[in-house]
C-alpha cells in the first residue's frame, strides 16, 4: 500500500501555530454546553427585576436558579446541550413555563411575559417538562446532582465508576475498565470538546476528577459524525464553570475510611458576567489503590494529587475564551498475589516479596476561543497538549519479580503525547442545525523498556529450548537487562459535516465523516451517519433508528512494541518463550453498526428507553499482556460480530424519590485468526469464533435516592449491581471431543489420551499453583484449596467453584458455553446530610456523608488469569466517612 505522507509545509506550519488559519470551518468535537439567556416583563411591557427563574432538566436532575436584575435580564451560563424546562415566578404574577432545547453554542434569547395572577386573560403554559427526547441515538444524561450523591467505589477512578454504574450497555471490570457494548475499552471522552481516545483506566492514565464534571452525557447508540476513532461508547463531559458565580463558592471536604483509604479535596467557583473560574484540587492516598488478585490486601498503596482549573473570559459581546488546565500525578504499588508476597520467598525460589510500582504523571492544556458571527452561527477553535508519562519500577532485586505468571523483569519509562487542534461552525435557523469541521491530531509514542529473565528455567542452557540469544539477559545467571526504545507518530486528520433536520414530528441526524489514519499502517476511511426518530406525541413514544460506519484505529499504549517488536532479535526471543513472535503490523479496521430502539415515557414521572443493536467489525482490536508486567499491547482479530440491547428507566422526582435502572446483554463474539500484534498467526485458516473475555451476558444497575420529608438536606441512596460474570477462558475444565474448546490443555495426558483418573475423566491441574486454585474458589470432590494446599488432578465432574462457573465435562465450547466469572449481587449504600450546621444565614453550611462500598462483604471476582489484566476480586467492603464545608 502506498503510504500516505503529510506535507513538510503541512507538519512546519503546525509548529509555527499556521494551522489555526487552516481549520476555520473544521471541528472534530464542539463545546458541549450553551448559554440560556431572557428578559422578564410584566403585561405592560416593563422590566420585572427580582423574578425567579428557575431551569432544569428532570430525567438528568440539572436544576439551576437564577433572578432577574434590575433591568429584568436573566442568564444561565454554561448549560449542557438537553431539553429544559424554564419556569418564572414573581410574586402577584401567574406562573409562566416553557420547555426550551439547548442543542448548540449559539445563545438562546427567551423573552417572558408574565401575566397578573388571577388574569382572565388566556395564556399557553406548559405545566409539565417534557420527558422525551426526539433524538436518533441512544444516550444516557447524568447531572451532578446525581454524581454528588452517588456510592462510588472507586475514588481514583471516579468518572469510569459513574459510567459504569448510570449507563447500560457497560461491563464492569477491574481498575476502572470500561467494556462498552461488548468492546475492550473502545471508549471515547470529549471533555468540553476535546478528544481522548487513549484508555482512561487507572493502571494507564489520570482521568479527569469527578469534582470537575457539571454533567455527563453518554452515547451508547450510533454515534453522530462529530465522533470518531473509539466510539463503542462516547462520552461527552461539561465541566464546571465559575462564571456567573458572583459569591465566591465551594466546598472543603475530608474523608477517611476502610484500607486507611483518606481524601483532601476542595472546590472553588467564582467570577462575574464577564469572568470566572473553577478550580478543584484533592489529594488522596489509600492502601488499596488498585483491585488486587486477592481478597486480602498485599503490597497495595497508592497516592493520587489532582488539580483542575477552568478559567472563562468574556472578551466581547461576540468572543469568549475558556481554558482547561490540569495536572494528576499517581503513584502506586502492584497488588501482590499471596505467591508474590509469601509463598515464592517462603519457598526460596525469590530474595524477597515482590515490590513493583508505578508512576503516572498527566498533564493537559486545552483552550478554546468562541465567536459568535451572528445570530445563527458560531464558530468554536480549541488548540490542545494532553501528556501521560508512565514509569513502571521493578524490585530493587530484580529477581523479586519471580511469579506464577511473570518470568522477566521489567522496567518501562513510556509516554503518549496527543498535540492537535479541533474547531466547528454552526449554523442554526429554523428546523436546521448544520456542523460542519475537522481535527488534526498527532500522538508521539515513545516506548523505552528494560528486561531481564528472572526465571532460571525460562532459558537453561541444559534445556532443549535454551535459546542464546537470551543468555546475556538471563538475570538468574549473572546477566543484565536489555534495553529496547521504540518510537512513533501517529497523525489523524477527520473531517465532517452533519445537518439535524426537525420536520414536524420527524427529526432526520444525517451525516459524512471522513477519516485518514496514518501511524504504523495507513488507511482513509469515508463513514457515512444516519439517524432517524419519530415522535408520537399521542402515546408519548419517540421510533428511532441509526447507522454508523465507523474507523477502528489500534491503541496506542506500547503500539510500537507490539507491531515492530517481533523484529528486534531479543524481544522476538522474549516472546517465542510464550509463542509465535511473527511481525505482524496492524491495519486500522472499519465497523458498520446498527440501531433501532424507541423511548417510551409513562404519566409526568417515568421515562423508559430501549435500544437493540448489531455490530460487525472487520479487524477487531483487544489487549494482551506479558506476565504480570505493566507491558500490555494491543493486539488485532480477524473481525467481530457483536449484537445485543440496553434498556433504562428513569423515575423524576416523586415526593423526595428517584431511581435509575440500567440493563444490557451483549455477546461479543470474536473470530481466529489474530491478524496484528504479537502472537499474530497471519495467513493461519480462519478456526472457531470464541466469546472474548469482556463479553457478559447480562448485568443490571438500580440506583434509589430518597430525600427525608421532614428534612429535605437529610438524604439515601442505594446502589444494587448485578453482573452473569465476564468469560473466563483460563479456568480449569474437561471437554475432549469439541475442537472449539480451550479445555484441551486440562483434559489430557503426556501421551495425547483423554486424562483419567480411578477410571474416570480427570483435569489436570498441575498448571496452577495452590493460590491460583484458592483464588478461583476450587472445590475437589468436596476438598476447598487453599493457598498453600492445592492439588494437581481432580476428576472432571469432582471439580466445582463458587466463584467461577466451570462447564460440566464434554460441554464447554469457547463460543456457546464458554467458562465464566460466577454472577454476583453487590449493594452500595451512601446516607448523608448536606447541612448537618447552617450560620451566616444559608452562606455557610457543614454536611456529612456514610458511604458503604460492597455492604454484604461479596467474595466475589472480576476476572480470572484474564489474558488482559490477571486475576483480580471485587473491593472488599468499605466504610467511608466524609465530613464537608459548604460556602
Amino acid at each position: 500500500m502506498q503510504r500516505f505522507q503529510f506535507s513538510r509545509f503541512t507538519s512546519t506550519t503546525y509548529a509555527l501555530g499556521i494551522i489555526p488559519g487552516l481549520f476555520t470551518a473544521l471541528a472534530l468535537g464542539q463545546s458541549s454546553s450553551g448559554t440560556v439567556n431572557g428578559v422578564v416583563k410584566d403585561p405592560m411591557g416593563a422590566a420585572l427585576p427580582g423574578a425567579v427563574v428557575v431551569l432544569e432538566n428532570p430525567v438528568s436532575g440539572y436544576t439551576r436558579t437564577a433572578k432577574a436584575d434590575e433591568t429584568g435580564q436573566f442568564r444561565f451560563y454554561n448549560v449542557p446541550f438537553n431539553p429544559y424546562r424554564l419556569s418564572v415566578t414573581s410574586g402577584g404574577f401567574a406562573l409562566a413555563a416553557q420547555n426550551i432545547e439547548v442543542e448548540s453554542a449559539l445563545p438562546l434569547m427567551i423573552p417572558i411575559s408574565l401575566r397578573v395572577a388571577g388574569s382572565a386573560t388566556s395564556v399557553t403554559v406548559e405545566t409539565s417538562p417534557d420527558l422525551l427526547e426526539n433524538d436518533p441515538h441512544f444516550h444516557t444524561d447524568i447531572d451532578r446532582s446525581t454524581i454528588e450523591r452517588l456510592p462510588v467505589e472507586s475514588p481514583s477512578s471516579e468518572l469510569s465508576s459513574i459510567v459504569t454504574e448510570l449507563s447500560p450497555g457497560v461491563a464492569a471490570d477491574s481498575n476502572g475498565l470500561l467494556h462498552g457494548l461488548g468492546d475492550h475499552n473502545e471508549v471515547s471522552f470529549s471533555i468540553d470538546g476535546q478528544p481522548i481516545t487513549d484508555q482512561q483506566s487507572k493502571v494507564f492514565s489520570n482521568q479527569v476528577p469527578a469534582a470537575a464534571i457539571q454533567s455527563l452525557e453518554v452515547i451508547e447508540g450510533a454515534p453522530p459524525a462529530e465522533y470518531g476513532d473509539k466510539t463503542s461508547l462516547v462520552i461527552v463531559g461539561t465541566t464546571r464553570s465559575g462564571q456567573g458565580v458572583s459569591r465566591p463558592t465551594g466546598t472543603v471536604s475530608l474523608s477517611y475510611g476502610s484500607f486507611g483509604t483518606s481524601n483532601i479535596g476542595v472546590d472553588l467557583a467564582y467570577g462575574t458576567k464577564n469572568f470566572g473560574n473553577f478550580f478543584a484540587a484533592n489529594v488522596l492516598e489509600s492502601g488499596r489503590f488498585l483491585d488486587a488478585p486477592e481478597f486480602a490486601v498485599y503490597h497495595d498503596k497508592g497516592n493520587e494529587e489532582n488539580l483542575f482549573d477552568r478559567v472563562d473570559f468574556q472578551l466581547s459581546p461576540v468572543s469568549s475564551i475558556h481554558t482547561n488546565l490540569q495536572y494528576t500525578r499517581s503513584w502506586f504499588q502492584t497488588p501482590n498475589s499471596y505467591d508474590t508476597q509469601l509463598g515464592y520467598f517462603q519457598n526460596g525460589m525469590t530474595p524477597g516479596a515482590t515490590d513493583q510500582r508505578s508512576k503516572i504523571e498527566t498533564f493537559d492544556i486545552a483552550p478554546t476561543y468562541t465567536r459568535l458571527i451572528s445570530d445563527t452561527t458560531v464558530f468554536n477553535f480549541a488548540p490542545y497538549i494532553r501528556r501521560d508519562a508512565y514509569n513502571y519500577y521493578p524490585s530493587n532485586n530484580m529477581l523479586a519479580d519471580l511469579g506464577p505468571i511473570q518470568q522477566e523483569a521489567v522496567a518501562q519509562q513510556r509516554s503518549l503525547t496527543n498535540a492537535g487542534v479541533h474547531s466547528d461552525i454552526s449554523y442554526v435557523k429554523g428546523h436546521q442545525n448544520i456542523k460542519f469541521g475537522g481535527m488534526y491530531e498527532q500522538t508521539f509514542l515513545r516506548e523505552n523498556d528494560q528486561i531481564g529473565l528472572v526465571d532460571p528455567t525460562l532459558n537453561d542452557p541444559a534445556g532443549a529450548n535454551f535459546n542464546p540469544v537470551l543468555a546475556p539477559y538471563d538475570l538468574t545467571r549473572g546477566g543484565t537487562t536489555y534495553a529496547y526504545h521504540g518510537q512513533t507518530d501517529v497523525k489523524q486528520l477527520a473531517l465532517y459535516g452533519q445537518d439535524q433536520i426537525t420536520a414536524g414530528h420527524w427529526l432526520f441526524n444525517l451525516g459524512l465523516r471522513g477519516d485518514f489514519y496514518n501511524g504504523l499502517s495507513v488507511q482513509r476511511q469515508a463513514e457515512p451517519r444516519v439517524g432517524i426518530s419519530y415522535n408520537i406525541k399521542q402515546t408519548g413514544t419517540v421510533l428511532r433508528v441509526s447507522y454508523a460506519r465507523t474507523q477502528e484505529t489500534p491503541f496506542n499504549e506500547n503500539l510500537v512494541l507490539s507491531s515492530q517488536g517481533c523484529l528486534n532479535p531479543v524481544i522476538q526471543a522474549v516472546f517465542l518463550t510464550l509463542g509465535p513472535c511473527n511481525p505482524a503490523p496492524f491495519n486500522p479496521g472499519f465497523r458498520n453498526e446498527f440501531h433501532a430502539g424507541l423511548q417510551q415515557s409513562i404519566g409526568h414521572h417515568f421515562v423508559f428507553s430501549g435500544d437493540y443493536i448489531t455490530k460487525y467489525t472487520h479487524n477487531a482490536y483487544d489487549f494482551s499482556v506479558l506476565g504480570a508486567t505493566p507491558i500490555t499491547f494491543p493486539i488485532e482479530w480477524h473481525n467481530s460480530k457483536i449484537p445485543g440491547f440496553s434498556l433504562s428507566g428513569t423515575l423524576t422526582e416523586v415526593k423526595g424519590l428517584t431511581a435509575r435502572v440500567t440493563m444490557s446483554s451483549v455477546a461479543a463474539r470474536f473470530f481466529n485468526p489474530q491478524i496484528g500484534g504479537v502472537g499474530a498467526t497471519v495467513g493461519a485458516p480462519g478456526g472457531f469464533p470464541f466469546r472474548i473475555d469482556h463479553d457478559e451476558r447480562f448485568n443490571q444497575t438500580t440506583h434509589l435516592e430518597y430525600k427525608m420529608p421532614f428534612r429535605k438536606s437529610l438524604y439515601y441512596s442505594f446502589n444494587w449491581k448485578f453482573d452473569s460474570g465476564l468469560v473466563a477462558g483460563s479456568t480449569p475444565c474437561y471437554n475432549v471431543t469439541d475442537p472449539n474448546s480451550a479445555c484441551g490443555g486440562y483434559s489430557f495426558d503426556a501421551n495425547g489420551n483423554p486424562l483419567t483418573l480411578n477410571g474416570k475423566p480427570a483435569i489436570d491441574l498441575s498448571s496452577l499453583t495452590a493460590d491460583e486454585e484458592f483464588q478461583a474458589g476450587l472445590v475437589c470432590d468436596g476438598v476447598h484449596a487453599t493457598q498453600i494446599n492445592g492439588f494437581s488432578i481432580c476428576d472432571a465432574a469432582g471439580l466445582t467453584s463458587k466463584l467461577i462457573n466451570i462447564p460440566a465435562p464434554g460441554t464447554e465450547d469457547d463460543d456457546h458455553h464458554p467458562q465464566r466469572i460466577a454472577n454476583r449481587n453487590l449493594f452500595d449504600m451512601q446516607m448523608g446530610d448536606d447541612q448537618i450546621i447552617r450560620f451566616g444565614g444559608d452562606r455557610y453550611r457543614i454536611g456529612a456523608r456514610l458511604t458503604a462500598i460492597n455492604v454484604t462483604n461479596k467474595y466475589a471476582l472480576y476476572n480470572f488469569l484474564s489474558t488482559f489484566s490477571g486475576t483480580h476480586y471485587v473491593s472488599p467492603r468499605t466504610i467511608t466517612g466524609e465530613i464537608a464545608f459548604h460556602f
